[in-house]
């Protein structure tokens, strides 16, 4: 963050301006390619999840030609291909197929699937010429590939957060796959997306510097049309920690992600320091509100996923604070395999029906 508006803003409301976003790309993507990449989703840093999904969840002018790809082919071996999984993205996943080519790398996003607050969007970037796509011998391990611009999911309104990841399931051959994925505070299945990817860099260790590996300038528009199958729990449970009273306004889960929404009875106060960094103060009243909140989601075979680190924002409003915590999960879980979340220790049962 340049500046603590810039921090406070990010915190208080998850907005930002075009500058803002820029610059938020360039440090998100840079901090999450240092990562290995890997077919599952990864958890980046807390403000390395909201620049990347602000600054990411792209879209772009020219459609692809040829038949549209099928979103179980898409998903299932990034999310989870079992029967009652591919039964879950054939109802929600829906093909893109448009893309654009330049310097002769086209980039196509392929699919969707989501919920009314959640999206996952998986890209695929091609060499035309068929040859092999990532420096000779060596893999995105090695690499920590980086991809510039930024335009945020045109349809996604209100405050965001998310992460991306690139995936090379085959380092020889002349394609990978980008996946992106984003949460918001309000509905957004539907609208129309405009992406724009700029330059592909990777890290080179002898350097110590990133370098340009292809360039080019890649944008393209589509729509955004896909069916939420969430089901809405909890309104008005209340429960009190640090010091807080916190009351439970909604909990929405689906098969592919989680949201709650609470108010917390004190206005959080955020300092003014003016060095540009978060205020160990700040740190601690963020602890307080957000990321302290306990979130626990169990399925029906006993195993618990502990989603208290998910990402979210927090909004001063009239004496009080409004909050928003939840994430994209890991894999697809049908709702049928779904027992319970907990929030703050309240435990809600989740029911398919």
């Amino acid at each position: 963050m340049s500046n603590l508006s810039e921090y406070k803003q990010s915190m208080d409301a998850l907005r930002f301006t075009p500058e803002q976003r820029a610059l938020l790309a360039a440090r998100a993507a840079q901090a999450a390619s240092r990562q290995a990449s890997r077919p599952a989703r990864r958890h980046l840093g807390r403000m390395a999840v909201i620049a990347a999904a602000v600054a990411a969840v792209l879209a772009v002018g020219s459609s692809a030609a040829g038949i549209l790809p099928a979103p179980v082919d898409v998903f299932a071996p990034l999310f989870g291909g079992t029967v009652a999984q591919t039964e879950v993205i054939d109802k929600i996943g829906r093909p893109i197929g448009a893309g654009d080519t330049d310097n002769g790398i086209t980039i196509t996003a392929d699919a969707i699937m989501g919920d009314e607050y959640n999206a996952v969007i998986v890209y695929t970037l091609t060499r035309e010429d068929g040859q092999r796509f990532l420096p000779e011998d060596k893999g995105l391990e090695d690499t920590y590939l980086m991809i510039g611009g930024f335009g945020g999911s045109g349809w996604v309104k209100g405050g965001t957060h998310g992460g991306a990841w690139f995936v090379d399931t085959d380092a020889e051959d002349n394609v990978i796959q980008y996946v992106e994925t984003a949460s918001s505070d309000v509905p957004m299945t539907r609208g129309a997306a405009t992406a724009e990817f700029e330059d592909l860099r990777y890290w080179n260790p002898e350097t110590e510097r990133d370098e340009l590996l292809y360039q080019g300038k890649w944008k393209f528009r589509f729509e955004v049309d896909y069916e939420d199958c969430s089901v809405r729990l909890g309104g008005g449970e209340t429960f009190t920690q640090d010091g807080l009273n916190f009351t439970i306004d909604g909990i929405s889960v689906s098969p592919i992600a989680v949201k709650v929404d609470y108010t917390v009875d004190t206005q959080v106060v955020w300092s003014d320091s003016g060095s540009g960094r978060q205020d160990p103060e700040d740190a601690r009243q963020s602890r307080r509100y957000l990321e302290n909140v306990e979130i626990l989601l169990t399925k029906t075979d006993g195993t618990v996923i502990d989603l208290t680190t998910s990402g979210g924002g927090i909004r001063p409003e009239d004496g009080v604070s409004v909050c928003t915590k939840g994430q994209v999960l890991e894999e697809i879980i049908p709702l049928e395999e779904l027992a319970n979340i907990s929030v703050g220790g309240i435990v809600f049962p989740i029911s398919a029906e």
